[in-house]
């Protein structure tokens, strides 16, 4: 059996390749990332006095005092035996939430007050406070900024050569590590261990984004929305401050912290507990390109076994299961490019899943599920730095790459995962040890085209189509206006059946208010005439797939589905490059 070719070297050979037709360069040589984060510290080094004031986008508040909102007390669902398992981590982190006395979670005054009046930074780090909008419910959604570039806007940051990371928190609610965790990295990226790495990239924290969510511990939104499946839709306030975030400053790598459920439906259904404190997985979803799943894997996935190891802390591939009693398969994330870490993949970023095991116990070993998420994404940060140079050309690669294959070849409109059995260790509730199991499982790793098409030059939409040309520019995908009547092959829509229903992922029926239209199709070979004001979609761009996953009509994620587009005669597959003038949005 031939031995898998390296990253590096398979990339390497590609660039080559390409670099007979194009004027990319081509790569250096790859750089070890030999690199295990020794454990973070808890509070940031002290201030020195000559040290800059950061850069900021609204004034700082003085922290002064804040509200405790309350929050649950720690539970116990399961005996001692089990909970010997996960000890506290041989440090203290300096978050609100671990304050003497402090019941809950950090709360939205406490959060905000950490972040207007972080400590200035160190060795010339920039830190701007980022205002996305609000919430559902008026409250503001804040993330922060820290560079070492002298100016900070995106368009210079993407013009430095430095890879931006970002960092999201408490997309759900009623999973809250992930906040307190991306607060102890800021603090350590404002003056501690990881400030250092500012050198060779960019970060971006948004600790919470779920705000109306986490007041009430509660997992979707305040309109009854999950927002991490609101990625491509883009209905939710919440949702588009993520696409302002990736749209403007296109990071290289995103991290989605998250929990998972502990107890509840395993309990039930496999009468076990959970036992790792991480489970990981990065983008699996169709279309994703070839070398970024290979840098997710090697190097990430791999860097963040060997660290939380290290730690002496338990890792897992992501699963979940169905909320059906009956139904014992357990599956890894889901496939449909809907969630926060599917559509970073489809934006052609390393996207990565961490999730800690919290969901149903309350704060219960909430130190050490903190601490998991400080190691993995310190981890992360480190390997970012380590890659930084190799980062931007994969980059560049990919993007033009995706850009290239327009009017070529097939394209996959839906994919599933693949049905298999895999043994996963749980812990017996009586005894505290370990339980294997032999489980139904539904692999992400490798997926299985369900439908498939000639992928086309692009999409024309009809100029009354306004809803879902704003959410195309919201993701960042480029959208042009027709100024010229024109003609061009192309293909529209036949339906063929429709039927209502809900969208589904792995876990049941997504959380959300109105049903979807499911409607079978075939493609009709047409002459299109197109008018002045109609809008064009092209497919020669880096976001090409993200238009894909929109405008085929047939998925449950489509903006026809979902009535973002008004009616099916709306759109057109175009299947030759547009001869008649186009003017690009700005």
């Amino acid at each position: 059996m031939t031995p898998p070719v390296p990253l590096w070297a398979a990339l390497g050979a590609a660039l080559l390749a390409a670099a007979c037709s194009s004027p990319m360069p081509a790569p250096t040589a790859a750089r070890s990332t030999a690199s295990t984060p020794a454990t973070v510290l808890a509070a940031p080094a002290a201030a020195s006095a000559a040290a800059p004031e950061p850069a900021r986008s609204a004034p700082v508040r003085a922290p002064g005092p804040v509200a405790v909102e309350p929050g649950p007390a720690a539970s116990a669902p399961y005996g001692a035996a089990v909970a010997a398992r996960f000890p506290d981590p041989p440090l203290r982190y300096d978050t609100p939430a671990f304050a003497a006395g402090h019941t809950g979670y950090t709360g939205e005054v406490e959060l905000q007050a950490l972040l207007h009046a972080l400590p200035p930074g160190g060795g010339g780090t920039r830190i701007q406070l980022l205002n996305l909008g609000s919430s559902q419910a008026g409250v503001p959604i804040e993330a922060l900024l820290f560079t070492r570039l002298p100016e900070s806007d995106p368009a210079s940051l993407r013009a430095a050569g430095r890879p931006t990371v970002l960092l999201v928190g408490q997309q759900h609610g009623d999973e809250p590590a992930g906040a307190e965790a991306l607060l102890v990295i800021a603090q350590q990226l404002a003056r501690g261990a990881l400030a250092p790495l500012l050198e060779r990239i960019n970060v971006i924290v948004l600790p919470r984004a779920n705000p109306d969510g986490a007041r009430q511990l509660r997992r979707a939104s305040a309109s009854g929305i999950d927002i991490n499946r609101d990625h491509l839709l883009l209905r939710t306030p919440e949702a588009q401050a993520q696409a302002r975030l990736a749209r403007d400053y296109r990071p290289a790598v995103v991290v989605d912290a998250h929990e998972y459920t502990v107890v509840g439906r395993y309990l039930e259904k496999f009468g076990a507990i959970q036992r790792h404190d991480a489970l990981l997985q990065y983008a699996t979803t169709a279309n994703l390109p070839e070398f970024v799943l290979k840098a997710a894997e090697e190097w990430f996935r791999q860097p963040l076994l060997a660290a939380l190891k290290q730690e002496g802390l338990s890792t897992e591939w992501y699963y979940t299961t169905s909320t059906d009693p009956a139904d014992k398969k357990l599956s890894m994330g889901g496939v449909q490019p809907d969630t926060g870490r599917n559509v970073g993949g489809l934006r052609n970023a390393v996207s990565l899943l961490i999730e800690t095991r919290g969901v149903g116990i309350g704060r219960l070993h909430l130190a050490r599920r903190v601490h998991t998420h400080v190691v993995a994404i310190s981890t992360v940060l480190r390997a970012t730095a380590d890659r930084a140079a190799d980062l931007v050309k994969l980059r560049a690669y990919v993007d033009n790459e995706v850009s290239a294959l327009a009017c070529t070849g097939e394209v996959v409109v839906e994919a599933a995962a693949t049905p298999s059995e895999k043994t996963l260790s749980f812990i017996d509730p009586a005894t505290g040890a370990d339980r294997l199991l032999t489980v139904a499982w539904d692999s992400a790793l490798q997926l299985n085209p369900v439908k498939s098409r000639p992928r086309p030059c692009g999409y024309w939409l009809d100029a009354a189509e306004t809803d879902a040309v704003t959410r195309l520019r919201q993701l960042g995908v480029i959208v042009q206006r027709i100024e010229a009547t024109g003609v061009v092959r192309g293909e529209t829509w036949r339906e063929t059946g429709r039927e209502t229903g809900q969208r589904q992922d792995v876990r049941g029926a997504i959380a959300e208010g109105e049903g979807i239209v499911k409607v079978q199709v075939e493609a009709v070979p047409a002459l299109l005439d197109v008018v002045p004001g109609s809008w064009y979609v092209p497919l020669d761009q880096p976001l090409a797939h993200l238009a894909v996953a929109a405008l085929e009509p047939d998925t449950q994620n489509s903006y026809f589905a979902n009535r973002l587009l008004t009616r099916l005669e709306a759109s057109a597959r175009v299947l030759a490059r547009p001869e008649f003038r186009l003017s690009v949005l700005p």
